[in-house]
């Protein structure tokens, strides 16, 4: 489990990234193309190009973390503007992280009665 306080931001960067870049790569990206500070202790999610392919570059106030996720089937969802970052809950990152469309979560089952 990662120790995210509640008012960390989460921000997509939109379009597709090269997902052989590493923290520094990232981290530059964030601070060049999304004119954000990596070290501002956001959680910053970049997709790769196939869409299965996640990377998520955070900094915790003592050092920059990387965290990486594939999927086995299906792909990530994505927003399909390139303009800037969109930000996100961290409840909708927690059901993109799951394989969920973040935009309009759906109950997959709702009891039709009490008894």
């Amino acid at each position: 489990m990662i120790p995210i306080r509640s008012g960390v931001r989460v921000w997509l960067a939109t379009g597709h990234t090269d997902m052989r870049k590493g923290m520094q790569g990232l981290a530059l990206l964030v601070q060049e193309h999304l004119k954000r500070d990596p070290h501002a202790g956001d959680l910053y999610v970049f997709r790769g190009r196939s869409g299965a392919l996640i990377k998520i570059l955070w900094h915790d106030g003592i050092g920059m973390s990387l965290y990486a996720k594939r999927l086995e089937r299906g792909r990530f969802v994505w927003p399909s503007t390139s303009g800037g970052p969109v930000a996100l809950s961290l409840a909708q990152m927690g059901y993109m992280l799951e394989g969920i469309d973040w935009r309009n979560p759906q109950h997959t089952w709702r009891p039709a009665s009490a008894g």
